[in-house]
């Protein structure tokens, strides 16, 4: 096995064990794509929330959340690369982990993002071409959909992304859920906020959004959610959305177009 060095999207340079045989990914939509890339073998470690495939959540080594890591496991398991994401993982931990493993990180918030994403972790780990195949096919279904909506749109509708209750907590205008709204043909009403601010009640109001999309994850929004909100936005259209296909970044990709039309398609324009 050869070293080579590569770079990831933070703009670092790695020198890895080329090819990389024994990976951790720290997260969820990573790891489907490394799924989907064929690396069954390779992957030895995933977090407790790498849901997708139900195989590897029920039989790979969990190391940890997201944001917390199980340390000795990771040493146990002796892995020649580590994938991460800015947003996503926890800065200090994954600088720990940086002075003991090579540790790739993705920064993702816009879909181009993403498809620079998928390609370097395919060179990376010598899928270049399964790589180049997932992200010809999330482009294509991409631009399906923006004609779809292009189509059957007029004016662009304000929408309202929630991700959190007790407080109420939206995407806002640097995240990669609000290039999917985008995607949708909505505009953010939260288009000038940075991250993921909290909402109070009586801000509603004055944001005043055609829409509100309550989010499955990571707090999993229900019917209840839905009346009381309605009560202090009564003009707005409320409904419930599957997060992962507004927040999954990785092969998910490849369907996310199909669901969010079904979701262009819930609503009255």
């Amino acid at each position: 096995m050869s070293k080579q060095t590569c770079t990831d999207q933070l703009g670092r340079t790695l020198e890895i064990n080329f090819p990389p045989k024994r990976i951790i990914s720290l997260v969820p939509s990573q790891t489907e794509l490394l799924y989907s890339l064929g690396l069954t073998d390779e992957v030895i470690g995933i977090t407790k929330f790498c849901i997708h495939p139900e195989k590897w959540f029920k039989n790979k080594t969990r190391v940890g959340g997201t944001k917390h890591y199980d340390f000795e496991k990771i040493k146990l398991l002796q892995p020649d690369l580590i994938i991460g994401n800015k947003e996503e993982n926890d800065e200090g931990q994954i600088k720990e982990l940086m002075e003991c493993y090579p540790v790739w990180m993705s920064d993702i918030k816009t879909l181009q993002d993403a498809l620079q994403m998928i390609l370097k972790i395919g060179k990376v780990v010598v899928k270049g071409n399964e790589a180049t195949a997932i992200a010809n096919k999330i482009e294509t279904n991409f631009l399906n959909l923006k004609s779809f909506v292009d189509a059957n749109k007029s004016i662009k509708q304000k929408a309202l992304y929630l991700i959190w209750n007790n407080p109420l907590m939206a995407a806002g205008g640097d995240t990669f859920i609000n290039e999917m709204l985008r995607c949708c043909g909505f505009e953010n009403v939260l288009q000038t906020a940075l991250r993921y601010p909290e909402i109070a009640v009586e801000q509603l109001h004055k944001l005043n959004p055609n829409f509100i999309l309550l989010s499955s994850e990571p707090f999993p929004f229900k019917q209840k959610h839905i009346d009381e909100l309605q009560m202090h936005c009564p003009a707005a259209k409320i409904i419930l959305v599957d997060g992962e296909y507004f927040s999954w970044y990785g092969s998910r990709l490849i369907d996310a177009p199909k669901y969010l039309e079904t979701v262009f398609s819930k609503l009255s324009w």
